[in-house]
């Protein structure tokens, strides 16, 4: 029977932390996201985070955008947020409408308010392996690792997805951790003998069920981060009915990465304000 990697559970945990650091830090942290249109999908996230936020002493601020909005109304309302001296971390929900350059947007972030660890300087940073605020997906996924005491170093690991938010950051932070890794994607040959030599296996390429236990090396770690639409069900990229007594440890959806993924961007947050605090001591 495998280990359920239990990210509910580490993610409270780490919260309750957290909670404790920032009252006895007498700061008083603010993440402010900016959504733009009523994507469901999108606003339900977003008061995900609100609702962490309150939780652990963070204040909030939503900005709210009509779906029409133009790339240059999102950068006035991003700009504004920077210069904000009283905001300390900013996120902007993805996607945003296609009408909208994502790209400009993400670059427009202050890199020290970039809580989601997207802008270009602080992907490079963590690429070099000096990184500072890292995408909160893969963060959280490394520490889920961390806090069941999985090894990394060393071991063979394999992403499945070549995405900027997750697959490329995840193969970045498995590598700076010391593990040989392999980045696959849509173009991939033999793709499925590639996922079967993974030691460690990260999915994140939102194909309902789209790995079966015959793709799965037994006693790998299987981290799931795909969250899809079965039949009137959540689901993963993995089938976990099928593959779970195969691995020696796997994130159920819902209920794994999510979960990590929040309390990653409230710890960001946190980090943000400390580091501005600094910065003011000086």
């Amino acid at each position: 029977m495998s280990t359920i990697l239990d990210g509910k559970k580490i993610s409270e945990m780490r919260l309750e932390i957290l909670k404790e650091e920032i009252e006895d830090s007498g700061l008083y942290p603010r993440l402010a996201t900016v959504i733009v249109g009523s994507d469901p999908a999108s606003q339900m996230y977003v008061r995900m985070k609100h609702r962490a936020c309150e939780g652990v002493g963070i204040g909030s601020v939503g900005v709210e955008l009509p779906a029409d909005t133009t790339t240059q109304g999102v950068l006035d309302a991003v700009n504004r947020l920077n210069r904000d001296p009283d905001i300390n971390g900013i996120l902007v929900q993805l996607p945003l409408p296609k009408g909208v350059d994502s790209e400009r947007v993400i670059a427009a972030v202050s890199p020290d308010k970039d809580v989601d660890g997207y802008h270009p300087e602080n992907m490079g940073l963590l690429f070099s392996g000096k990184p500072r605020f890292t995408s909160c997906t893969p963060t959280g996924i490394m520490t889920l690792l961390f806090e069941y005491k999985i090894p990394v170093a060393g071991v063979r690991a394999v992403v499945v997805g070549r995405s900027i938010d997750v697959g490329r950051p995840m193969s970045a932070l498995l590598t700076n951790a010391d593990a040989t890794v392999t980045l696959c994607h849509s173009k991939t040959r033999n793709l499925n003998e590639e996922i079967r030599r993974a030691d460690i296996l990260v999915s994140a390429i939102g194909k309902a069920h789209f790995i079966q236990p015959e793709m799965v090396k037994p006693g790998a770690v299987v981290i799931d981060v795909g969250i899809n639409q079965l039949n009137g069900k959540l689901v993963g990229d993995v089938d976990f009915a099928a593959v779970k007594d195969i691995a020696s440890a796997i994130t159920p959806v819902p209920g794994g990465v999510g979960p990590m993924t929040i309390a990653t961007l409230m710890e960001n947050t946190f980090r943000a304000a400390k580091e501005r605090s600094c910065d003011s001591a000086l």
